[in-house]
């Protein structure tokens, strides 16, 4: 044991000599003489710390898993009383003190959170717990824990631990229960119909925090014959998201639960699913879906906004040349067959360039030109008024006879100075046409 420790420690001081802070794993404290070889060990350690000026870290391996979040437990096994006598006995300072642990008996989260409190600055991780036979701490798990005792902290985003997950689930396929807390499918969802009635009612009763608004994870209702007419209330109203709260006395509600039942009566044994149930909804409340047309409406017009807002916040339109300008519209218009034309004003609404078309448009005798006075034009006032992009009314184009609209967005310097306007017409049936043609293509 002598020579095993001498040698130990002369790699350890051969480390901090260089400025570099050692982390020393205590493998398998939970099965080790902590009296008659690890805390001479540590106190060696911590010599080696004081003389040097140098951190030594001291990291406490439950290796095995056998660790107990008792303090009434016996040593080695006793997670408090293996972190406290450390501190207690050798005066190691918190801040050196790292636990790492294995889920052998179910105990890994809790033996972690047990080691914070005990004085352990830090517990290591992994996502979703992966590691070595059963696994480490859940990271996941580790934030709940941590926020539970600490209370809020701004530096911690919890919503991307969903984000993650699925990550892990969908891109690096990795199966992942459906009752994994906090990112499994089912973790907060309910099926019996009293439950749901709760739900309804408060949802503190039946969720175990706000698991929207930390997680970013509705709590969700799972039909069955043992939901009730208050379990398909509360799925249509988080699923479906009306803008006014469907009441579980709605007539709709009434009908679709006679449905569900019909399917039990028949010898069903599993929940409805979100598609079966989102047809009976389109069924009984129609009015609650977009139709397809309303979706490639509204896609075409974020594309719009996102084009322009792009377009206008480029550095050959901010610096107001007529031939940058006339260049980085022709790039625009060559790229975007659903683009009608291009053209940007001053201040004053003045049009600093002549448009820039597609060339297949034939221009019309009317149409503006540089030089033309725009300040009148909806998608001009607009933008003055609110400094903010705008989308106009469909109309049917002068140049074209197409139904088209328009979008402009304010041109800002880079001294965040309002130097003009960049409008751009959009051919409405090229636009929706493509994106009808991408969302079949995925």
């Amino acid at each position: 044991r002598q020579e095993i420790m001498d040698h130990y420690l002369s790699v350890v001081r051969k480390i901090v000599e260089n400025g570099v802070v050692a982390r020393c794993h205590l493998e398998d404290i939970t099965r080790a003489d902590i009296h008659g070889f690890v805390l001479p060990f540590v106190e060696e350690l911590m010599n080696i710390s004081k003389e040097s000026g140098v951190d030594v870290k001291i990291r406490l391996c439950d290796t095995m898993g056998y660790g107990v979040p008792f303090a009434e437990g016996t040593l080695p096994r006793s997670v408090p009383k293996l972190v406290n006598i450390f501190r207690s006995e050798l005066g190691v300072p918190s801040r050196l003190i790292e636990w790492h642990g294995h889920n052998d008996f179910h105990k890994v989260l809790v033996n972690g959170t047990s080691a914070w409190l005990y004085g352990a600055s830090s517990v290591n991780g992994t996502l979703l717990g992966i590691g070595e036979r059963t696994g480490n701490p859940p990271i996941e798990g580790l934030i709940i824990d941590y926020l539970s005792l600490k209370g809020h902290d701004s530096t911690i985003n919890t919503k991307v631990i969903d984000e993650i997950a699925k990550y892990m689930q969908n891109d690096m396929g990795i199966n992942i229960s459906s009752r994994y807390p906090f990112v499994g499918r089912d973790f907060n969802v309910t099926r019996a119909g009293i439950h749901a009635d709760g739900v309804l009612k408060n949802e503190e009763i039946y969720n175990i925090f706000d698991t929207a608004a930390i997680l970013n994870r509705p709590l969700k209702v799972s039909v069955t014959d043992k939901s009730g007419i208050a379990g398909i209330a509360h799925w249509i109203n988080t699923t479906m998201n009306p803008k006014e709260e469907i009441s579980k006395k709605h007539p709709a509600i009434t009908a679709i639960y006679k449905l569900v039942q019909e399917e039990y009566n028949k010898g069903r044994t599993t929940s409805m699913s979100d598609e079966e149930l989102s047809n009976l909804t389109r069924l009984h409340i129609p009015e609650l879906f977009k139709t397809k047309y309303n979706e490639i409406e509204e896609i075409a017009l974020k594309t719009a906004i996102s084009l322009v807002e792009e377009y206008s916040s480029k550095e050959e339109l901010q610096n107001m040349q007529e031939y940058e300008i006339v260049k980085t519209l022709n790039y625009l218009i060559e790229h975007n067959k659903s683009i009608q034309m291009a053209y940007v004003t001053d201040t004053n609404g003045i049009q600093v360039t002549d448009n820039i078309s597609q060339p297949w448009i034939v221009k019309s005798k009317d149409i503006s030109k540089k030089g033309d006075n725009r300040k009148n034009r909806d998608w001009f006032s607009n933008v003055i008024k609110n400094g903010k992009t705008h989308v106009t009314d469909y109309y049917i184009s002068l140049t074209t006879e197409k139904l088209c609209f328009t979008a402009s967005s304010p041109i800002i310097n880079l001294n965040d100075e309002f130097v003009g306007v960049l409008a751009i017409d959009f051919n409405f049936s090229n636009l929706t046409g493509a994106i009808e043609k991408e969302c079949k293509t995925f």
